[in-house]
């Protein structure tokens, strides 16, 4: 088994030949580097890199797989009180490498597609997709650590999710049964 470590991890390698030779490449890459994941993100540090390790080998059918672990702090958005947040996001993945759909369609469930040229791939492009499929819908600082953290106890005083003031027995649809008999 080859072993290749870089500082920065090549743009563009030929993955069926890592493949064949059951190749492991380590590297870096600037997040400054990755321009649809900086607008998906508030931001992150100067020099900021996503460290990767990606293992190319073959299974049994001889399909050429790659299996990857992706780790990159960035700063996200709060979506309680819109501050930046420090996350490090990590990824583990194991896709396999097709040149068409139709082998995309012919891989078992367990293995996501990764199309490449014949000779071909764009490691950044494809760890910049695992970056953005990791990112959580809506990130929250923990609740006691959040500085929206006073707004909300204000609101919810006791802890608990403020709920709808309980009424005395009225069925708020009664209006729409009136209006149901009521002929116009």
């Amino acid at each position: 088994m080859s072993k290749a470590s870089n500082a920065e991890l090549p743009r563009s390698v030929d993955p069926y030949r890592l493949a064949e030779q059951n190749s492991v490449l380590e590297g870096e890459i600037p997040l400054a580097g990755l321009s649809r994941f900086g607008e998906a993100i508030k931001g992150f540090d100067e020099g900021a890199v996503c460290r990767v390790r990606l293992s190319f080998s073959m299974d049994s059918q001889r399909r050429r797989i790659v299996s990857g672990k992706l780790q990159a702090p960035v700063d996200l958005e709060c979506q309680r009180c819109m501050n930046a947040m420090r996350q490090t996001l990590d990824s583990e993945f194991t896709l396999g490498l097709v040149t068409s759909d139709e082998q995309a369609q012919q891989l078992p469930k367990e293995l996501e597609p990764f199309l490449t040229d014949d000779f071909s791939a764009d490691l950044w492009s494809m760890c910049e997709d695992e970056l953005l499929l990791v990112l959580p819908p809506f990130p929250l600082h923990d609740r006691n650590d959040c500085p929206a953290r006073e707004d909300l106890e204000a609101y919810e005083p006791d802890g608990e999710p403020a709920g709808p003031e309980k009424s005395s027995g009225e069925n708020p649809f009664s209006v729409l049964a009136d209006l149901k008999t009521k002929k116009h």
